[in-house]
């Protein structure tokens, strides 16, 4: 499976919605970012597709009814609890920034993620 990278304008825009808060980390993955509270991702990118966690079925239909969402990450495994954002709100990020606060706000009601401890080989 080819994973796609974000281009520089994407990974730019990406960081600019997401909220600067103490608890709050945006780091590499796989070539691509994601942005976490409390160790657990809420926000990411999947190339150029900015994907937010949904945590309950309301927000889940709301987006749905959007055209231009989708599923996130790989077409033969998206991530389960994740939607794929409008491609063509990227010119308009007011639009992408309530869904990142709102699933900010809901995955940091989450317990931290504990980290695994390394396994030897």
């Amino acid at each position: 499976m080819q994973i796609p990278k974000p281009g520089e304008e994407t990974k730019a825009l990406f960081r600019s919605v997401v909220p600067e808060a103490p608890d709050v980390e945006v780091k590499p993955m796989f070539g691509n970012l994601g942005a976490f509270v409390h160790g657990n991702m809420f926000a990411g990118l999947f190339g150029d597709v900015i994907g937010v966690k949904v945590l309950d079925d309301e927000a889940r239909d709301e987006l749905a009814a959007i055209e231009g969402t989708g599923p996130f990450g790989p077409a033969e495994r998206p991530m389960g609890g994740y939607v794929g954002l409008p491609a063509a709100w990227s010119a308009t990020p007011e639009l992408i920034t309530p869904w990142i606060e709102r699933a900010l706000s809901r995955v940091a009601e989450l317990p931290p993620k504990v980290a695994k401890p390394r396994t030897k080989r």
